[in-house]
């Protein structure tokens, strides 16, 4: 039988009533307990790393996280991470860029009511996210409401619906049906060598939703806040304004100063491709990073992962642009 260790980190699945709101507060054991059906899926042994919110989960948490992931996949089949919901998806990227050559499952899950209410999604997700973790699919996933999805490609879409996420740009991997693990898509290639760990991170990164009217005054004015990666989503197809409140030099200025300008889509799904339009490819003529299709959320953790590394912009340019565990399928000629 396999081994599995759960890590808690808090989150809505382990929320009671407090004094102002819901809280974490019940462990992994106690969680597990409520779940008779585990019985005789595989061992399982429960670590609570941390009980948070998940709103409160930062680049301090990520690292936390991937360390007791990375050890605990030394001596078990694979991993449970019960988390908040609200962060989770940024917490499965940051996973993914951290843990290379992963040969086993780091599962995700977590629930939008808590375990001990009478309706929670909490159980199931759980069961099921055990059932995926001893099917022998390796790599970071979200397992919720049934679906297995790529952690690198997922994204929280609803506030309170049990169908919380979705998969971007990406098929979803599979499913689990009536305790069943359904893989539905390729899986990728089980990597070669030993796991290995690579928690360096600079979270001094800052994401911009343009709106019409977007004061170029803007960029300048946070970069003195020693900023050294900006994220800009742009409009469509990654589009950025080049008329009378033009933002084009403003980028360049600060690609002249070494920030790393990252161009991406607001729209959910479809991803950028900045060759189309003249708004996009004088963003690319300006010398930013393109997006391509990836979600918001693998490009904060990926910028981050990359300055975490080196001080050199092309060095960045190149770490974004390489597609380490399929978080973007768009290439252009950039």
């Amino acid at each position: 039988m396999k081994k599995i260790l759960l890590l808690s980190t808090g989150g809505t699945i382990a929320s009671a009533s407090g004094e102002d709101g819901l809280v974490p507060k019940l462990s992994g054991e106690e969680m597990i307990k409520l779940i008779p059906e585990l019985e005789g899926i595989c061992e399982i042994d429960c670590r609570e790393i941390m009980n948070f919110d998940s709103t409160n989960i930062q680049p301090e948490e990520w690292i936390i996280i991937g360390r007791e992931a990375f050890e605990g996949l030394k001596k078990y089949d694979g991993v449970v991470i019960t988390h908040g919901t609200d962060t989770m998806a940024y917490s499965a990227c940051a996973l993914t860029f951290m843990l290379r050559n992963l040969n086993k499952p780091v599962i995700f899950t977590g629930s939008q009511l808590p375990i001990e209410h009478p309706q929670t999604d909490g159980k199931r997700n759980i069961l099921d996210a055990f059932k995926v973790a001893v099917s022998g699919l390796a790599g970071v996933y979200i397992v919720f409401d049934g679906k297995i999805i790529k952690g690198v490609r997922s994204s929280k879409v609803r506030a309170l619906g049990f169908d919380a996420f979705k998969s971007i740009n990406y098929p979803y991997v599979g499913r689990v049906e009536n305790g069943n693990v359904i893989i539905e898509h390729g899986i990728d290639k089980m990597p070669e060598g030993q796991v290995e760990l690579d928690d360096k991170f600079d979270p001094r990164v800052l994401l911009f939703k343009l709106t019409p009217g977007f004061l170029p005054e803007v960029i300048p004015a946070v970069l003195k806040l020693g900023l050294r990666g900006l994220i800009i989503e742009g409009f469509g197809l990654g589009g950025i304004p080049n008329f009378r409140r033009n933002i084009i030099p403003e980028i360049e200025k600060a690609l002249k100063e070494g920030i790393a300008v990252v161009v991406t889509t607001q729209c959910l799904f479809d991803g950028s491709d900045l060759t189309v339009y003249e708004v996009g490819v004088k963003a690319l003529k300006a010398g930013v990073i393109p997006g391509y299709d990836m979600t918001t959320e693998a490009i904060i953790t990926k910028l981050m992962w990359a300055l975490g590394h080196t001080d050199k912009l092309e060095e960045v340019r190149k770490i974004m642009m390489t597609n380490y565990a399929g978080e973007f399928s768009i290439i252009k000629n950039h």
